[in-house]
């Protein structure tokens, strides 16, 4: 096995399935913290805060990470303001910690029709009127950018709609298409490349699911490992139109260089 100099590591499905623990995937990410290799969590849940996901891998799965281990697409989402739109007064479709986190950048939250921009996330309060501004604002010549497209989030009570079903109300409205920063997209990947200072030959990807996890890697032309602890199931690999670089059941069976 080629040795990587990082590692993106998606979270559910790979390191926790909903409130399930995954333990060869705890295990896995202290051997990297105690080998002192770098690794990013990459999620495309835009619901919590970096400190948020750090808090629950360390209460809930007894990783002894941090914020900074942890890039969210709301993280990519500001980093895109600023690369495109760093003095836009911003409409936000989304949750407190995603509202925050805008404010906490600098930006001046306007949701009114006459914004700038219009970021949409699972805002599991959105209300038709809500929508309906937001909409109406892209019409009006608002930047239509989304943190992710995922079609559902697993709950206690199961798989419900995600983010995605919001961004599908918002587009077929205005048939206006978005900018997306989550996977399988690249501005998520870029962002996390940045943070490290790597370059995609440097880095390895691994997630649960292909059309996430795996695709944003593919696409980009790195090396890519699938674990069959989510999504993905041992069944749909020989239907893959390109095979990940690497298909290991749990992450157990990868091996770290001396």
């Amino acid at each position: 096995m080629k040795q990587y100099k990082a590692y993106l590591i998606d979270l559910d499905g790979t390191v926790y399935f909903g409130k399930n623990r995954i333990p060869t995937a705890e295990q896995f990410i202290k051997k990297l913290l105690a080998a002192d290799i770098p690794l990013l969590f990459m999620t495309n849940n835009a619901t919590k805060s970096p400190q948020e996901v750090a808090d629950n891998l360390v209460t809930n799965y007894d990783l002894p990470v941090t914020a900074e281990h942890c890039y969210t697409s709301a993280l990519a989402l500001i980093d895109y303001l600023n690369a495109h739109h760093s003095d836009a007064r911003v409409h936000v479709v989304g949750e407190p910690s995603l509202v925050n986190l805008i404010k906490e950048a600098g930006y001046t939250i306007d949701q009114t029709n006459q914004a700038d921009v219009v970021v949409q996330a699972l805002n599991r309060q959105a209300t038709y009127e809500s929508l309906a501004m937001a909409a109406q604002a892209i019409r009006n010549g608002a930047a239509f950018l989304v943190t992710n497209t995922d079609r559902s989030i697993p709950t206690e009570n199961g798989m419900m709609p995600s983010s995605g079903a919001l961004t599908a109300f918002l587009q077929y409205t205005t048939r206006v298409e978005p900018v997306v920063m989550g996977k399988p997209y690249r501005p998520i990947l870029d962002g996390c490349l940045n943070r490290l200072g790597l370059n995609v030959e440097d880095v390895l990807m691994i997630g649960d699911n292909y059309e996430t996890d795996i695709r944003v890697g593919l696409d980009a032309g790195m090396d890519t490992l699938l674990v069959l602890t989510g999504v993905t199931t041992a069944a749909d690999v020989s239907n893959f139109p390109v095979a990940p670089t690497y298909v290991l059941n749990n992450l157990s069976e990868w091996e770290l260089g001396e």
